[in-house]
């Protein structure tokens, strides 16, 4: 009887240490970027401000990191966020990145998404906007790909 418990054990043992080593393989690493420009916008306009954002996901954990930059834009930004929408689609804010003060130029954060949100991203059904006053909008956007 001993023996047979001991095998039955020694099994589950084996079962389990194989599942924790291989679950953590299955997560990755995704890096994407938005290159931001009054030309993405939907309607495109005419400004002369651009910007990036590098995109970093955590599948195993659904954080999602980000850093980015934009420069020349008609006034101060008024804030800025991920939406969701496909390339040449307005669509409705996922996750804000930062609004009125924070509004600075390099910005950085992070978020753990929900699983509707990590498919989204996951999906390209991502891009960044950011709005200024003259273009409430959004003055600059860019699709998030890898």
């Amino acid at each position: 009887m001993t023996t047979r418990f001991s095998r039955a054990a020694m099994a589950a043992l084996a079962i389990v240490t194989a599942l924790a080593v291989t679950n953590p393989a299955l997560a990755e690493m995704m890096r994407m970027k938005a290159d931001l420009s009054g030309s993405s916008e939907v309607p495109p306009n005419d400004s002369k401000g651009g910007g990036s954002v590098e995109v970093t996901y955590d599948s195993a954990t659904r954080k999602v990191s980000w850093n980015g930059t934009y420069k020349d834009l008609s006034g101060p930004p008024t804030a800025a966020h991920f939406h969701n929408g496909e390339a040449g689609k307005n669509g409705g804010v996922a996750l804000p990145i930062f609004s009125g003060a924070d509004a600075k130029s390099p910005f950085s954060g992070s978020a753990t998404l929900t699983d509707a949100q990590a498919r989204d991203l996951m999906a390209g059904m991502w891009y960044v906007n950011i709005h200024t006053a003259a273009h409430k909008a959004g003055e600059i956007r860019g699709q998030v790909t890898k």
